[in-house]
C-alpha cells in the first residue's frame, strides 16, 4: 500500500526521521474504539493499542490519537497486532468545546484537507449555527465547504443558497441532493486522491447518505428512510476514514447535537467566520466600540444600510463572549492537569522505586 495514498506527505517524511531512526513504521488512524485503534500501515491493515504511559500520564482525549493521525508504530507479528508509540505532529486539528460544563478540547479528527458541512434544507436550516461550524473549521487549519442537502425537498433553494452565501464568507457553497445523486457532479474539484475530507454536521443531515452516493454504493449504514418527508435516522456512532474507489479519504462523523467551537488565542476562526464585521468593527471611532449605540459606529451603520443582519452580529459577540470564557476556565484547567500529571509521574516513579529496590 503507498502511504501517499493515505494522505502522507514530505513534511510527514521528515517528522517521521527519528522514527525511523528507532525501527518504527508509519500508520494512520482510520477507526477509533475506545482503547483499540484500527490501522493503516504501507503492509495494511493492523489493530493498535497504546503503551502504558498514555493511559496513565497522557489521559487527557486530545492527547491521544484520534481517526486522522499519523502514528508510529512498533509492530509485534507474533502477537498480530502493534503498539503506537508515537504520535506525528498534526497538520490540522478538527476541534471543538467537548460537551457538558468541563471546559476540555475533544478533538474531532487529524490532518483533515477540507471539511464538508452538511445542512439540510428541510429540517436543519440554522444560520447561526452555520457560523459556529465556520468558526470551528476555519480554526483548524482545513478548508470548509457548505454542502446544502435535500434540495427537492425545499420551496426555493436558491433562496437558501444566497442566505447561506451571506455568512459563508470564503466558502464554496453547493447545493444537493445525496440520496438522488443530483449535484453531487460540483463536488469534484475537492476530491482528489490522497485528499482528506471530513464531513460534520447534525444528526440526520445525510452525512452517511452522502459519502456512500460518492462511494457508488452502501457501505456506511443509514437508517430507513421514511416516504412522507424522506428523511433518514442518523446511525454513525464512531468517527471512521474510508477510501473511496476514487482515491478521496472521507471520514463520517456522529452529528452533534451541542455544538461548542474551540476558538484559540488567536482566534483565527473567528476572523474567518466573521471576516465582515471584524473589516468593518476597524473603520468603527472607538477601538473598544461594542456596536450597541456608541456614535461613528461602522458596525451598526452596515446593519442600518442592510448589508450586514442584526442576527449576525449577535452571533459574532456570542461567541466572542465564549471565547473570553473558555480562555479563562481553561488557564485553571491547564494548571489542574498539570498537577495531576505531576502526581501520576511522582506515583509511576514511587513505583518504580519500589519494585527495583537498590542493591547496598
Amino acid at each position: 500500500m503507498n502511504l501517499k495514498d493515505l494522505g502522507w506527505t514530505e513534511r510527514f517524511d521528515q517528522d517521521f526521521l527519528p522514527f525511523k531512526e528507532k525501527g518504527f513504521e508509519p500508520a494512520r488512524v482510520v477507526r477509533q474504539e475506545r482503547d483499540l485503534f484500527q490501522l493503516l500501515s504501507a503492509e495494511g491493515p493492523v489493530s493498535g493499542v497504546l503503551p502504558g504511559r498514555f493511559r496513565e500520564v497522557g489521559s487527557s482525549k486530545f492527547e491521544r490519537p484520534v481517526t486522522g493521525d499519523w502514528v508510529a508504530i512498533r509492530v509485534l507479528p507474533e502477537e498480530g497486532r502493534a503498539i503506537i508509540e508515537e504520535i506525528l505532529r498534526r497538520r490540522t486539528e478538527l476541534a471543538r468545546q467537548s460537551a457538558g460544563e468541563k471546559t476540555e478540547k475533544q478533538v474531532m479528527g487529524a490532518n483533515v484537507d477540507v471539511v464538508f458541512i452538511v445542512m439540510a434544507a428541510d429540517h436543519d436550516f440554522n444560520l447561526n449555527r452555520l457560523e459556529r461550524y465556520l468558526a470551528m473549521v476555519w480554526e483548524s487549519g482545513a478548508e470548509p465547504v457548505v454542502l446544502l442537502n435535500k434540495i427537492d425537498l425545499a420551496e426555493d433553494p436558491e433562496a437558501l443558497v444566497a442566505a447561506i452565501e451571506e455568512v459563508a464568507i470564503g466558502a464554496d457553497v453547493h447545493a444537493i441532493a445525496a440520496l438522488d445523486g443530483e449535484g453531487l457532479e460540483t463536488l469534484s474539484r475537492h476530491l482528489e486522491p490522497g485528499k482528506t475530507i471530513a464531513c460534520v454536521g447534525m444528526s440526520g443531515v445525510g452525512k452517511s447518505t452522502l459519502i456512500n452516493a460518492l462511494w457508488g454504493e452502501e457501505k456506511l449504514a443509514t437508517a430507513e428512510v421514511r416516504e412522507s418527508d424522506r428523511r433518514g435516522k442518523h446511525t454513525t456512532t464512531q468517527r471512521e476514514l474510508v477510501q473511496l474507489p476514487s482515491g478521496v479519504l472521507m471520514m463520517d462523523t456522529p452529528g452533534i447535537r451541542e455544538l461548542g467551537a474551540w476558538v484559540s488565542g488567536e482566534e483565527e476562526g473567528m476572523s474567518h467566520a466573521f471576516e465582515d464585521i471584524e473589516e468593518l468593527a476597524g473603520n468603527c471611532k472607538f477601538r473598544d466600540c461594542a456596536h450597541e449605540s456608541e456614535p461613528g459606529c461602522a458596525v451598526r451603520t452596515a446593519i442600518e444600510a442592510g448589508d450586514i443582519s442584526e442576527a449576525h452580529l449577535k452571533n459574532y459577540q456570542k461567541l466572542e463572549r465564549e471565547a473570553v470564557m473558555q480562555a479563562a476556565k481553561q488557564d485553571k484547567a491547564l494548571a489542574a492537569e498539570q498537577k495531576r500529571k505531576w502526581k501520576a509521574f511522582g506515583k509511576m516513579a514511587r513505583q518504580n522505586t519500589k519494585n527495583n529496590p537498590k542493591v547496598p
